[in-house]
């Protein structure tokens, strides 16, 4: 009787030591699954936060100088700006003239008149205003991506000829690498406002490898004198002329209106637009 009895609590002892080992769910504590029985589960704290992917850096772009169909050589002085492609070296071809816009971009107007050039497949030279391309980049990426030339026309369009060397370097360095960054062209001519040349000026461009830029037709479109006193401007462009007029700075519907007699006409007397 009292082995029976010893018996029955050793099978007693052993079934309570195995309920020990379960949990509420069934799991046993030493974390080894059995047949039937899922193992221990992980806690999830809703509040860890899932890391993100890494974001992809933006590529930085590589502006490169846009070459022109003909290459003036580079000029590390100079005591006056060109006015007439005759004046480089070399000069461009026969029968050349230059189209050159100044003041943009402008929203309203460049686009109007990249249509219009792209109508009669004339490439220009685009002298661009920093702030302007600041506020407009897609406007100036057109017209570099349009083919036509981009050049550096200020940062803010001040008269520079009686500026200090530290206000013409910020206005001309400021522009330049603004320009290069928004469109991919380093540009390769500079144009002063207003034709506010001075010594300083020629030395802040020639440390860029840029070259000085005027006129020599300019129609004063920018004063609006009418659409017939614009036209009868531009149509005395000959070959070898650098031609003015402009984009930005306010109300250009008349040098618009001018461009869409004045193109065709000029291509008719077999001038050929080229850009800077």
């Amino acid at each position: 009787m009292r082995g029976l009895l010893t018996r029955r609590r050793a099978l007693w002892a052993l079934g309570a030591a195995g309920l020990v080992g379960l949990g509420a769910d069934g799991a046993r504590g030493d974390g080894i699954e059995r047949a039937g029985v899922p193992g221990p589960r992980t806690p999830v704290d809703a509040a860890t936060p899932v890391p993100s992917p890494a974001p992809t850096p933006t590529p930085t772009p590589t502006p490169t100088l846009r070459p022109a169909p003909w290459t003036a050589e580079p000029i590390t002085t100079a005591e006056q700006p060109v006015r007439r492609l005759t004046e480089l070296v070399p000069a461009p071809p026969p029968n050349t003239i230059a189209l050159t816009i100044d003041d943009g971009p402008h929203p309203a107007w460049t686009p109007r008149v990249l249509d219009l050039l792209a109508e009669h497949d004339v490439q220009a030279t685009f002298f661009i205003i920093g702030e302007q391309v600041r506020e407009f980049p897609k406007i100036a990426k057109r017209i570099a991506d349009s083919g036509h030339q981009i050049c550096n026309h200020t940062m803010t369009h001040p008269t520079l000829s009686h500026a200090s060397a530290k206000k013409i370097k910020r206005e001309i360095v400021d522009a330049h690498d603004l320009i290069a960054q928004t469109t991919g062209i380093v540009p390769g001519f500079f144009r002063a406002p207003g034709g506010g040349w001075s010594p300083r000026v020629y030395d802040a461009i020639a440390e860029h490898d840029m070259l000085p830029i005027d006129w020599a037709v300019d129609p004063r479109d920018w004063a609006r004198p009418g659409v017939g006193a614009i036209r009868r401007s531009m149509l005395g462009t000959k070959a070898g002329d650098i031609l003015l007029c402009h984009d930005g700075g306010g109300d250009r519907a008349q040098t618009l209106a001018a461009l869409k007699d004045v193109l065709p006409k000029l291509k008719k007397r077999g001038l050929i637009f080229t850009p800077l």
